[in-house]
C-alpha cells in the first residue's frame, strides 16, 4: 500500500470514529459554526427557505447534490447557450464543487472535500439564472457572484476545506449522472445526510469573510 494510501485510510478512520472530536476542533477555529446550533435543512432548497438564510449560520444539508468543477461547468454552459438541455436538472438544484476520490472497497465515496470556488465563478451567474439554488465549496465569490446571490434568491455555502475524508461520511449514495469521460470531475448524484456548511454568501448580501463592524 503506497504511502499516501495509507495515511488517507488512517485520517479517514479517525474521522469517522471521532467526529464529536473533529467537530469541536472546526467549531473552535469557526466562531461562526461555535456561536449556535446547526439549522437542519433538507434539499433542495426552497426560495423562502434562501431567503430566511443569513452569513455565517452553520447549516446541515440533507438530500440530493450534484457535483461539477471547471471542466463540467464549461459544458453546462455551452448546453445553455445552445439552448440544449442539460444533463441534470437546475431548478433549485444545489451543485458541490468537488471532484470525489475513487472509494474503498466496500465504500460509497473516497475523499470528497470542496474545490477553491472562484475557479467557477465565470460559469456560476448562468447557472444560477437558470435556477441552480445552492452551491457548495471553500473560499469567497466574486463580486459578481455576491450579487447574482441576491439577484436570483441563491446560497453560497462553504464546507470544511481540508476535511474530504470527514465530509465522505456524510455521503450514503454516490452515482456518475453526466459527462462520464471527464472521470472524477464526471458530474455525480450525491445524497447527503447532515452535511456541514456555513452560509458564507446569502442572499441579501451578506458576506461570513468580513468581519462584522
Amino acid at each position: 500500500m503506497s504511502t499516501w494510501k495509507h495515511s488517507f485510510d488512517r485520517l479517514a478512520a479517525f474521522c469517522y470514529n471521532h467526529p464529536d472530536d473533529i467537530l469541536s476542533l472546526v467549531r473552535e477555529k469557526s466562531p461562526a459554526m461555535a456561536s449556535a446550533e446547526p439549522l437542519a435543512l433538507t434539499l433542495p432548497l426552497s426560495r423562502s427557505v434562501v431567503q430566511a438564510l443569513r452569513a455565517g449560520q452553520h447549516v446541515l444539508l440533507t438530500g440530493e447534490v450534484y457535483t461539477a468543477r471547471d471542466a463540467a461547468h464549461q459544458r453546462l454552459i455551452a448546453a445553455l447557450a445552445a439552448g440544449a438541455p442539460t444533463p441534470i436538472p437546475l431548478a433549485d438544484a444545489t451543485i458541490y464543487y468537488t471532484g470525489p476520490t475513487p472509494a474503498r472497497p466496500g465504500g460509497v465515496i473516497g475523499a470528497a472535500g470542496p474545490t477553491t470556488a472562484y475557479r467557477m465563478d465565470p460559469y456560476t451567474v448562468p447557472l444560477l439564472r437558470a435556477g441552480v439554488r445552492a452551491t457548495i465549496g471553500k473560499g469567497a465569490r466574486s463580486l459578481a457572484v455576491r450579487a447574482a446571490l441576491q439577484e436570483y434568491c441563491a446560497v453560497y455555502f462553504a464546507a470544511i476545506g481540508g476535511a474530504g475524508a470527514l465530509l465522505a461520511t456524510c455521503i450514503t449514495a454516490c452515482q456518475p449522472v453526466a459527462y462520464f469521460d471527464l472521470g472524477p470531475e464526471a458530474i455525480h448524484r450525491l445524497v447527503v445526510t447532515n452535511f456541514p456548511v456555513i452560509v458564507a454568501h446569502d442572499a441579501h448580501g451578506g458576506n461570513a469573510y468580513v468581519e462584522p463592524a
